[in-house]
């Protein structure tokens, strides 16, 4: 159990996907206009990465080593394709907000780099913990951005009105360069939280 929670746990600190390794941008960037979309991706996310590490490990030893990219693309792809009819059938205003995004998901390198770097090395339940921890990461990165760029931009959270009806809102953070720019601040917080709980550990 303490190695499932190690594999899991990681993934909402110590590898991150979006502020460690940088990986997932463009969703990361284009979905967090909105706190409902940011988590709406995030869940999408962690069922494929769930389902991918899953039969990834499965099976990996029965997909050959020369054509093991191709066949967790049509993996993924196929996960994929799950969550956008789903998606379509029971959440069909998150479905036109996300767009073109939930395709997508099947070139998202998070989830081809966990299949390709640990679900085929490691055994399934590992590899389900793996998934859970990065995709939980993932969606909990989208949402914070999230909450900053709409609470900040337009004083709204899940659409509530959380400031006064005076506030006018800060529109930059709605728009794509202010999109980078709260990814950079919370890059540039992360680091310094990680440096100070390096230097605290070195100094006990």
């Amino acid at each position: 159990m303490s190695t499932m929670w190690q594999e899991f746990s990681k993934g909402l600190w110590k590898e991150v996907p979006p502020f460690r390794f940088v990986l997932g941008l463009c969703p990361t960037l284009a979905v967090t206009g909105k706190v409902s979309s940011a988590l709406g991706l995030g869940c999408g996310v962690i069922f494929v990465l769930m389902v991918s590490n899953t039969l990834i490990s499965i099976f990996k030893n029965q997909i050959p080593g020369k054509i093991r990219v191709p066949v967790f693309i049509v993996i993924i792809a196929s996960a994929v394709t799950i969550v956008e009819l789903m998606m379509e059938a029971y959440f069909y205003t998150l479905f036109e907000v996300l767009g073109i995004w939930i395709p997508l998901i099947v070139v998202n390198c998070l989830i081809l780099g966990r299949g390709e770097a640990f679900a085929r090395k490691n055994p399934v339940h590992l590899s389900v913990a793996d998934g859970l921890g990065m995709g939980v990461g993932f969606t909990i990165s989208l949402s914070v951005l999230a909450s900053f760029r709409e609470i900040i931009g337009s004083g709204t959270w899940f659409g509530l009105s959380l400031l006064p009806a005076s506030y006018i809102g800060f529109e930059l953070l709605q728009s794509p360069p202010g999109a980078f720019i709260c990814l950079g601040l919370l890059l540039a917080l992360i680091n310094l939280i990680s440096s100070k709980m390096e230097d605290k550990k070195q100094g006990c």
